[in-house]
């Protein structure tokens, strides 16, 4: 039997490609799709795809709609009406029949068998004790109150990424660095191990090494732990794929930050004016209950065509007239309703207070701990040159059997911390920069994105 090797060739051609895209394919699928954001893009994305701007929007939308209903209510309502009836075996009784019959004799009776009725009536209110302008100030009030309160959102949603940005960056310089020490941890081990079975160290030594190596890859597990979760939670919330792993653009950041310290506009706390303009409205909300004291006066006016059949017919019966009404009870009723919104009314005052205080503690919090990480970088920078000095002159008396293993381990623990230290605090400067931007109420603008 001949075998056609060429036949073979290709399947197993076709079978290797085959292996290596699926290959490639599960390791693209494994580390997922890289995307590059620096701070403000991922603030825009947020704004433009999250829930929360979106249910902030909804509820502006819908204050808006209830101050146009609000608002309707100022207008004349309209209501035209129409009846047909069809009667059966109907008695009727009148002065015209009776006239009728008396001048004439007597009659057959009259056949009243339908019923047609068209009315048109407008009502115009004039006077409701001032209620109806109060309820639209009301109204205005809060639509006003929620646009505020989207503009808060904003600057929420701006704060929580820039917490992410950090807990994420920190989290990936905690792993490089950590990995580069591994590195280290694995090399001493082989030569430990090289060493020991020459009988140049006691073995005691190579377990003091091999347990930090331990101890490095544990930190480094952790530290990859904490960079999924903090990636994970970044692309939630804006509405990235679960596969997209995000890199910063951290020196973007740092040239935004330095071209934003030169803005000296001021800015202004956008949930306190929401608060002070639902002040606003618990205030006309006591002039409402206030207008329960007078009494309702409104204009109506209507039009009306009346058809009995063989009885009596109307056409263009036009009416015009006033209408009063009064709750005499609301004389002794009343005074609770108008003490209830006193006090809530109260309670907000009292609220724009309690705010006004906390937000001056948080402006003063803030300034204080940005002023706070720059003296700690400083003092980081200073320390990561210290550590690194100490770990060179250790490895060199180490090296000339002048310490020993625990020092050279202590000295390179300590050269870690430190350069961890020094590369947190750079993340540490920039989100305590952003804080007090939130704080100030200016962090939307001090990124430069234009409010929607």
């Amino acid at each position: 039997m001949k075998i056609n090797y060429s036949f073979f060739l290709i399947i197993l051609l076709l079978a290797f490609t085959k292996n290596q895209a699926q290959e490639t394919q599960g390791n693209a699928e494994l580390s997922g799709t890289k995307k590059i954001l620096t701070l403000k893009e991922a603030v825009e994305i947020a704004l433009e795809n999250s829930d929360a701007a979106a249910l902030a929007k909804t509820k502006v939308k819908t204050s808006k709609l209830d101050l146009d209903i609000t608002k309707n209510n100022s207008y004349p309502s309209v209501e035209a009406t129409g009846q047909y009836l069809r009667l059966s075996s109907a008695h009727v009784d009148s002065n015209l029949q009776s006239n009728n019959s008396s001048s004439s004799g007597s009659s057959a009776p009259l056949k009243v068998d339908q019923l047609i009725i068209g009315q048109v009536n407008v009502t115009m209110p004039f006077f409701n004790g001032f209620k109806l302008k109060n309820s639209i100030n009301t109204s205005e009030s809060l639509y006003k109150a929620e646009t505020f309160s989207e503009k808060h959102s904003k600057e929420q949603l701006g704060i929580e990424i820039v917490t992410l940005f950090s807990t994420l960056y920190k989290a990936q310089q905690l792993t490089t660095l950590i990995e580069d020490n591994l590195k280290t941890a694995e090399q001493r081990v082989k030569d430990f191990t090289a060493m020991e079975e020459n009988g140049l160290i006691a073995r005691n030594d190579l377990l003091k090494a091999q347990l930090q190596q331990s101890n490095v890859q544990l930190s480094l597990d952790n530290a990859k732990k904490n960079t999924a979760i903090a990636n994970y939670k970044l692309i939630t919330l804006l509405k990235l794929p679960e596969t997209t792993a995000i890199e910063i653009d951290i020196e973007t950041i740092k040239k935004d930050m330095i071209s934003n310290q030169e803005n000296k506009t001021a800015g202004e706390r956008n949930d306190l004016k929401s608060l002070e303009l639902k002040k606003a409205a618990a205030e006309s909300n006591i002039k409402i209950a206030k207008g329960n004291y007078y009494p309702s006066i409104s204009l109506s006016g209507g039009y009306i065509t009346f058809d009995l059949n063989n009885v009596l017919t109307v056409t263009n019966a036009m009416n015009v007239g006033v209408g009063l009404s009064y709750d005499l009870s609301n004389i002794f009723k009343n005074g609770k309703q108008v003490k209830l919104a006193q006090s809530k009314a109260k309670e907000t005052e009292i609220e724009v207070a309690m705010m006004s205080d906390q937000i001056k503690e948080e402006v003063f919090q803030a300034k204080e701990n940005y002023a706070l990480s720059l003296k700690q970088s400083s003092v980081y920078e200073k320390a990561l040159e210290q550590a690194t000095e100490n770990y060179r002159i250790v490895k060199d008396k180490y090296d000339n059997n002048l310490s020993d293993t625990n020092d050279l381990l202590e000295a390179d623990n300590q050269q870690l911390q430190a350069k961890i230290n020094q590369a947190l605090s750079k993340a540490d400067i920039a989100q305590k920069y952003y804080e007090l931007q939130y704080a100030s109420g200016k962090l939307i603008n001090s990124l430069n994105i234009t409010p929607n």
